[in-house]
C-alpha cells in the first residue's frame, strides 16, 4: 500500500471519529431539547383533550393545524386510531428521541358524534434533527473531500521530489557521480537538493582522490620493487660476486700465506657489508625490532637511528610504563612515527623535533612536533599523509595534523585502549 493510501485511510478514520463524536453531541443536545419541549407539549395535549370533551365546537381544525409537537387527527366513525411508524429511520430516531415519553395518544368520542385523536407529534423534532444531521454530514463530507484533495496535491508534489531523488540515488549507485539535483521548490526541497549535491560532490571527489592515490600507490609499489631489485643487483649482488671471486682465489693461493690472509680479511669485510645491507633491506620491509624489543625500546631505537642519520636534534619523552599492544597495533604506531619523521626530514627544514608517547587513562597519545618552516595543509593529501590516516583509522584513533607557514608541523594521535 502506497503512502498516499495510508494517509487517506488515516484521514478518513479521523474524520469518521470526529463525525461520530459530533453526531453523539448532537443527539445528546436533541434529547435535552426534546425533554424540555415535550413537557409543555404534554400539557397542551391534556388541555386539548379536556376542552374537546367539554366543548367539541371549540376544537376547530384551523386552530389545531399549526400546533408544534401536537397532532390532532379527526377520525371517521369506523376508523382506528393512527399508530406511530414502527420501522424506518424516522421510527428509529423517534424511538431514540422519545424513548422516555409515554405514549398518550387516544381517540376521543365527542358529544357531537365526531371522533378525534390527540397525541404528541415527534415529526417536527425528528425533521429538525435530520436537518442538523444532514448539515453535519455535508460539512464533514466537504471537509473530507477538500482534505483528501489537498493531501493528494501535497503528496504528489513531495512524491515528485522523492522520485527525482530516487532516480539520482540510482544513478549514484550505478557509478554516475556527476548527477545533481535542481535547487528549486520549497525550502525543504532546496535544502535536500543542496545536501544531496554536496554528498554527490564529496563522493565524486573521494572517487577521484582514490583513483589518484591508487595510481600513486601503484607507482610507489613499482618504485619500491625497482629499488629492491637495484639494491639486490648492484649492491648485494656485487658483494656476492666479490665473495665468489675471492673464494676461487683462495684455491689458487693456498701456498701463499700472506695472500690468503689478505683475501680472508676482504671476505670478512664483504660479508659484514652484505649482512648490513640485508639488515637495512629487511628493516625497510618490516621492522624486525618489534619482534624482539618492547614498544618503548623500539621507538627509542628508531628515534636514535633517525637522529644519527639525519643530524637533527630529536628529543623523546616516553611514559614510564606503556600499555601492551597487539602486533598489528604496534606496527601501525611504529610506521606512523617512522612516516612522520621521514616527512620532517624531507620537507620541514627543522633543527629540532619533539616526540612524546604518553599513556593517559584509557588512551595512548602520540605527539610529533618540529620547529621547521611549516606549510599550508594540502587539500589533497599525498601518499604519506593518506597512509597515516588509514593507519589511524585501523587503530580507531583520532589523528590531527596541524601545519602553518613559519609555525612548524605537528601531529597528534589519540588512540583508545581496551579496558581489561
Amino acid at each position: 500500500m502506497s503512502a498516499l493510501w495510508r494517509i487517506n485511510l488515516w484521514v478518513c478514520g479521523f474524520f469518521l471519529l470526529v463525525t461520530l463524536a459530533c453526531m453523539a453531541l448532537l443527539v445528546h443536545q436533541a434529547l435535552e431539547d426534546v425533554r424540555r419541549e415535550l413537557q409543555s407539549a404534554e400539557a397542551v395535549v391534556e388541555y386539548l383533550s379536556e376542552t374537546a370533551e367539554r366543548d367539541p365546537v371549540s376544537l376547530q381544525p384551523r386552530l389545531t393545524q399549526g400546533l408544534r409537537h401536537v397532532r390532532v387527527h379527526w377520525l371517521a366513525a369506523d376508523e382506528q386510531a393512527l399508530q406511530p411508524v414502527q420501522d424506518g429511520l424516522d421510527a428509529w430516531l423517534g424511538r431514540l428521541l422519545f424513548a422516555e415519553v409515554r405514549e398518550n395518544a387516544r381517540a376521543l368520542d365527542l358529544a357531537d358524534g365526531r371522533r378525534v385523536q390527540i397525541a404528541l407529534d415527534p415529526r417536527d423534532e425528528i425533521d429538525e434533527v435530520w436537518d442538523s444531521v444532514q448539515q453535519l454530514l455535508s460539512l464533514c463530507a466537504m471537509a473530507l473531500v477538500v482534505s483528501l484533495l489537498t493531501i493528494r496535491w501535497a503528496v504528489h508534489r513531495g512524491q515528485g521530489l522523492l522520485d527525482e531523488l530516487l532516480q539520482a540515488l540510482q544513478l549514484v549507485c550505478a557509478g554516475q557521480l556527476k548527477v545533481r539535483l535542481r535547487c528549486a521548490g520549497g525550502p525543504e526541497a532546496r535544502q535536500l537538493a543542496t545536501h544531496f549535491n554536496r554528498m554527490a560532490g564529496a563522493l565524486e571527489q573521494a572517487g577521484s582522490d582514490n583513483a589518484r592515490l591508487t595510481q600513486a600507490l601503484l607507482a610507489v609499489q613499482e618504485q619500491e620493487r625497482n629499488q629492491l631489485a637495484q639494491t639486490l643487483h648492484d649492491d648485494l649482488g656485487q658483494y656476492l660476486a666479490g665473495i665468489r671471486a675471492q673464494a676461487c682465489l683462495l684455491r689458487l693461493v693456498t701456498d701463499q700465506p700472506q695472500t690468503v690472509e689478505r683475501t680472508m680479511q676482504e671476505l670478512d669485510y664483504n660479508c659484514e657489508h652484505l649482512q648490513h645491507g640485508f639488515r637495512a633491506l629487511v628493516h625497510d620491509l618490516y621492522p624486525v625490532v618489534l619482534q624482539h624489543l618492547s614498544l618503548a625500546d623500539a621507538i627509542s631505537l628508531l628515534v636514535e637511528q633517525w637522529q644519527a642519520r639525519q643530524g637533527i636534534d630529536c628529543r623523546l619523552r616516553l611514559s614510564v610504563q606503556l600499555p601492551t599492544l597487539s602486533a598489528p597495533d604496534k606496527t601501525h604506531l611504529y610506521r606512523m612515527l617512522q612516516e612522520a619523521l621521514t616527512n620532517i626530514a624531507r620537507h620541514a627544514c627543522a633543527s629540532q623535533v619533539r616526540v612524546r608517547l604518553q599513556h593517559h587513562g584509557a588512551r595512548l597519545r602520540l605527539l610529533v612536533r618540529d620547529n621547521g618552516r611549516g606549510a599550508v595543509q594540502p587539500q589533497r593529501p599525498g601518499v604519506g599523509l593518506y597512509s597515516m590516516r588509514e593507519r589511524a583509522r585501523s587503530l580507531g584513533a583520532d589523528l590531527r595534523i596541524i601545519s602553518h607557514p613559519g609555525a612548524g608541523w605537528a601531529l597528534t594521535l589519540s588512540m583508545p585502549l581496551e579496558v581489561s
